[in-house]
């Protein structure tokens, strides 16, 4: 008798972990379903908008303006490769699982050349450690501070503040905005793929709609954490904690063209 309540309990757990089972399936399913109409949704419109210009074109050539016709068309096309850019990063990040590409890389230096490389009418005010090291793919780590530069400068209205600190186990980048912000019901919803908020922070500022959803995935492949606060500028301050480097990983070499210049 006592073997057959433990059958029978082993039966139930077991009924229990397939039912589990199948929700989480279920709800993976409806996620991918619903991604895939928003996609097609963004792919459609550039899409659209080409067609439409190339058969006015084609209906009325000789009262088409060709320069304005290629401008439309290439502007298309553009957003046509980022959006299908991010998607194949959102996929390879999804897909990847090793982390043997993983070495110690000086998180100060990337900081430092991102800034100092870009040009746009937004001053960004950089204050940044020297040497704190990370244990980190560099070209996943560029991509996910270049997301959060962009998103800082097409929401700012006069100035972008990066900051690079540490404590005792994370270095920590915070990418602050003097925009409108983000209103405190959003901040987890801002990661989603392709979510819409209010126009402040709309794609129609030249994002794709998947920067913050890239950003967010490889802060989470690195073990680290992305969370959004007020900014004492008055808008928003996206706020990264990563590990810092295993003393057993490699030092990075040391490299010469960073000699400490503050930016702002």
């Amino acid at each position: 008798m006592t073997d057959l309540r433990e059958c029978v309990a082993e039966l139930d757990k077991l009924e229990d972990t397939i039912t589990g089972m199948r929700c989480r399936l279920s709800r993976e399913i409806r996620r991918q379903r619903r991604f895939a109409a928003d996609a097609s949704h963004e792919l459609r419109t550039p899409i659209a908008g080409l067609r439409v210009s190339l058969e006015e074109a084609a209906r009325n050539p000789q009262n088409t303006d060709l320069e304005n016709l290629l401008s439309h068309a290439l502007s298309n096309v553009d957003r046509l490769q980022a959006i299908v850019t991010d998607l194949f990063i959102l996929t390879e990040l999804e897909a990847s699982t090793s982390i043997g590409e993983y070495k110690a890389v000086d998180l100060a230096k990337i900081v430092q050349r991102q800034v100092y490389r870009r040009k746009d009418e937004h001053k960004i005010s950089l204050r940044c450690r020297p040497r704190i090291l990370v244990g980190a793919a560099p070209e996943k780590i560029n991509r996910m501070l270049a997301e959060l530069l962009d998103n800082a400068q097409r929401h700012a209205d006069h100035v972008v503040e990066v900051e690079l600190s540490h404590d005792s186990d994370c270095a920590i980048l915070t990418v602050a905005d003097d925009g409108r912000g983000i209103p405190e019901a959003d901040r987890q919803r801002v990661f989603d793929r392709f979510i819409r908020l209010d126009e402040a922070r709309s794609r129609d500022l030249g994002g794709t709609g998947l920067g913050l959803t890239i950003a967010r995935d490889i802060v989470t492949s690195h073990s680290g954490t992305i969370h959004i606060e007020d900014s004492t500028l008055g808008g928003a301050c996206f706020v990264v904690r990563l590990p810092l480097a295993d003393p057993a990983m490699p030092a990075p070499s040391i490299d010469a063209s960073s000699n400490g210049r503050r930016v702002g």
